[in-house]
């Protein structure tokens, strides 16, 4: 039998970078190995190009701008090349980062080959623990995905909840408690509380700080101090970080505590699992009809049904979201943790941040594909209202309550009264106005309830849709 594990170009082990690579490619420009190296490189080039400009080192000069130029085109070409170099150089060290100090002088010799500026390389990694490396460079990364790639996805896939929701407003349906026909609402107004729900974390998970850190070995300055005392270097450490676009953290071990990032996985879990939430509920109404799958985009539903058009979008995005859960809670558990200045669980553990983020993506990828492939069916669910005139029981107890309260005579009892009329048994509408007709009302209160409907008992339910544009 051939070996698979032989083939070539290498098959994927896992899903993403197999099945899914489509949907979820754009994710390595910021959360694969190579783009982790790459910025390594880009925090090691700025680290530089900082500490020369502002002469933190006493008679080091200054890069030249077309010095300068030239090393952050290194990050901009970063390629192919380029990673097989770096994986030469770590097979030699057995050490990433140092890998990438390497590379950078190499790269460094050639931009500044004169025998006199051969100090300069010293300067690349100058007091650095390799964690003040990893640390800024897992933020970027962390930072690039979320803002260039997940959350645009995120939003549009809300933006269309909340279009659906509009073009919905006035739609009525049978709301279900406990699978049990309920008081009515709108099917807009429902998908309006999902798209609000999910607007909410969005808003929490754009708000989210990127901290870094880049303070020595321990997070004292030692080296730093010990090398050049006379420099303000909690200050030079703030600027360098803020530089970058992340947020300084001045208290830490060796290790930045990842705590934001256990705060951000928790908001994108939440996301998460609200999409789950509209996933199920999307999946309900498909198979009581309330909305039909469109047919004809070449899709099978079944190998042995041709009748059927499965929902499978949203149920594909239900095991997605579930994995990427799995993998943001154990991420946020994980990494708050330490054993005193530090230990490598962190190192193994932010490897799979591309994973979490990737099944997040794909899910949110199918839930749009899912809902695009949607219509809705009005005519089923005013069967399932007229139906049910049952539910017009609260709107008529309340009435006599109310009535009650204000004092008048033969409301006592109202909803022992509605519960005998409708508890365990379907009544239609000529049931009901003729219970309301016996119950001795005012007349206009009689003829308010007489003229309601299932179809009409929604409340405010469309003007509450109007609240989405407030978010």
């Amino acid at each position: 039998m051939a070996s698979l594990a032989d083939a070539t170009p290498p098959i994927a082990l896992g899903a993403l970078d197999g099945r899914y690579r489509g949907a979820v490619a754009p994710l390595v420009d910021h959360l694969s190995e190579p783009a982790l190296n790459r910025e390594r490189v880009r925090v090691e080039v700025e680290w530089l190009v900082f500490l020369t400009t502002h002469g933190v080192v006493p008679g080091v000069r200054s890069l030249t701008e077309a010095e300068q130029t030239a090393l952050r085109q290194v990050v901009e070409d970063f390629g192919a090349d380029e990673i097989a170099e770096l994986a030469e150089i770590e097979r030699e060290t057995q050490h990433d980062v140092k890998a990438v100090e390497y590379f950078l002088k190499r790269r460094l010799s050639a931009i500044a080959p004169d025998e006199s500026d051969r100090g300069l390389a010293e300067l690349i990694h100058f007091c650095c623990t390799s964690e003040d490396i990893n640390n800024l460079s897992y933020a970027l990364m962390v930072k690039g995905a979320v803002e260039q790639v997940w959350l645009p996805r995120a939003t549009a896939l809300v933006e269309t909840v909340a279009t659906m929701a509009s073009d919905l407003r006035d739609v009525p349906l049978l709301a279900h408690t406990h699978g049990q026909p309920a008081t009515p609402t709108t099917m807009g107004k429902e998908l309006a509380v999902l798209a609000h729900r999910l607007g909410r974390q969005l808003r929490r998970i754009r708000g989210a700080e990127y901290l870094g850190k880049l303070n020595g070995a321990t997070g004292t300055f030692g080296a730093h101090l010990a090398a050049v005392p006379g420099a303000d270097w909690p200050e030079l450490s703030r600027e360098f970080v803020e530089s970058l676009g992340l947020q300084w953290n001045p208290l830490t071990t060796q290790i930045e505590s990842h705590d934001w990032q256990a705060e951000l996985y928790a908001d994108v879990a939440r996301f998460n699992r609200v999409l789950h939430n509209l996933c199920t509920d999307v999946w309900t109404y498909i198979s009581m009809g309330y909305f039909a799958q469109v047919r004809g985009q070449g899709t099978v539903g079944s190998s042995t049904m041709p009748h059927k058009v499965n929902p499978i979008r949203f149920e594909n995005a239900e095991a997605n979201l579930e994995v990427s859960n799995a993998l943001l809670d154990v991420l946020g558990s994980t990494l708050v943790q330490s054993r005193l200045q530090r230990d490598l669980t962190d190192s193994s553990m932010q490897r799979n941040i591309g994973s979490a983020f990737g099944h997040s993506l794909l899910a949110i990828d199918n839930v749009a594909r899912g809902l695009a492939g949607l219509d809705a069916v009005p005519a089923a669910m005013a069967a399932d209202l007229d139906a049910n005139w049952e539910v017009l029981g609260e709107p008529v107890q309340s009435a006599m309550r109310a009535l009650g309260a204000q004092g008048v005579p033969g409301m006592e009892e109202p909803y022992e009264r509605l519960k005998e009329l409708t508890r365990g048994r379907r009544i239609n509408g000529d049931d009901l106005r003729e219970f309301i007709a016996k119950l001795g009302l005012p007349d206009d209160v009689a003829a308010r309830l007489s003229a309601m409907t299932p179809a009409t008992y929604v409340g405010a339910a469309p003007q509450l849709v109007d609240y989405l544009d407030a978010d």
